[in-house]
């Protein structure tokens, strides 16, 4: 049989040549001050080929967090090495490749986050998002769970939610998607990855006592790109957002608004900066202070959900009626 790469398109010469660190990290939760708990790399070559992977427990110095999610307990972690213990294998893994990881904004910025406690930085200078290039290929997929896109490429997954079962199905979709992208010349969705700056030092123990971010956060604002779906109106309770609605947030969250707003762009929803009569849903964890965002969305009748509730909807939004 002759090998697929010596009859398909040339190669385009703008793609990464270094090759690919397929990621998955599971984490105690998901706002900025939660810690890994395992996580795991697939290296493929530069076509996305396999060429070997990792996994590591590590002890996240804190409860596990989800554990019905993840599966791992505390008993499980007690042994397992901490994140500075770990870092320089996890360095030789990715160094010099591009991330690839399913919502890879949260996957890196926890890895990020971890390596500036270890006062240490992630030696990777790009990342991609496997939900973004699946928009880019305009595969027909129902939502853009990695369970779904693993079915469209015929990828069997044998356990959700371990970092390295993870990582294997996001490998084995990821290299049928860089092929199509290939031979249609589609540009890859490639982003910077920055290293954090703002994380301050702090005495931490061996369980509980961590680190704290400096007023400000970690990534300066930016102007987002607009929305390509229309508004399809409000958003109903017990049905799934859709594409293009317009989303509002008001005061603190537990996940860091910025990370909060992106995983929200990347399941194409428009994120507006102030409510209106077409904003589709104001997320607040606090819906009885008087800020003029919950009070506009009261008076024009606006649903309101806590920040809970927004994190499950944003696990299975439907496409765009377009």
């Amino acid at each position: 049989m002759l090998d697929d790469r010596t009859t398909a398109a040339p190669w385009p010469t703008a793609y990464p040549t270094q090759g690919y660190a397929v990621v998955d990290v599971e984490t105690t939760g998901l706002a900025r001050d939660d810690r890994i708990v395992s996580a795991a790399v697939y290296r493929l070559d530069a076509q996305g080929e396999v060429e070997d992977h990792w996994y590591t427990l590590v002890n996240p110095e804190r409860d596990p967090g989800p554990v019905w999610i993840h599966g791992l307990t505390s008993d499980v972690l007690e042994g397992a090495p901490l994140f500075p213990e770990v870092a320089a294998e996890f360095s030789a893994r990715l160094d010099g490749r591009v991330l690839v990881a399913h919502n890879a904004m949260f996957d890196w910025s926890m890895i990020a986050r971890e390596y500036a406690r270890a006062e240490r930085t992630a030696p990777v200078r790009q990342r991609l998002c496997t939900i973004a290039l699946s928009k880019e290929l305009g595969l027909p997929l129902s939502n853009f769970k990695l369970e779904t896109l693993a079915a469209h490429f015929g990828v069997v997954q044998r356990h959700a939610h371990n970092a390295l079962d993870d990582a294997r199905v996001l490998a084995e979709a990821f290299r049928p998607s860089l092929h199509a992208a290939a031979e249609r010349g589609v540009r890859l969705p490639l982003l910077e990855c920055r290293p954090l700056t703002e994380w301050a030092s702090a005495p931490m123990g061996r369980i509980g006592q961590q680190a704290s971010y400096r007023s400000g956060g970690w990534r300066p604002s930016r102007k987002r790109p607009a929305c390509p779906h229309p508004n399809p109106g409000r958003y109903e309770a017990d049905k799934p957002l859709k594409q293009g609605m317009r989303v509002a947030f008001s005061g603190d969250t537990s996940i860091d608004r910025e990370l909060l707003e992106d995983r929200a762009v990347e399941a194409g929803l428009h994120v507006a900066t102030s409510v209106s009569r077409l904003t589709s849903l104001l997320v607040t964890n606090d819906p009885d202070a008087a800020t003029s965002k919950t009070v506009k969305a009261k008076s024009f009748g606006t649903p309101i959900v806590d920040e809970a509730a927004f994190t499950q909807l944003l696990r299975d939004v439907a496409p765009a009626d377009e």
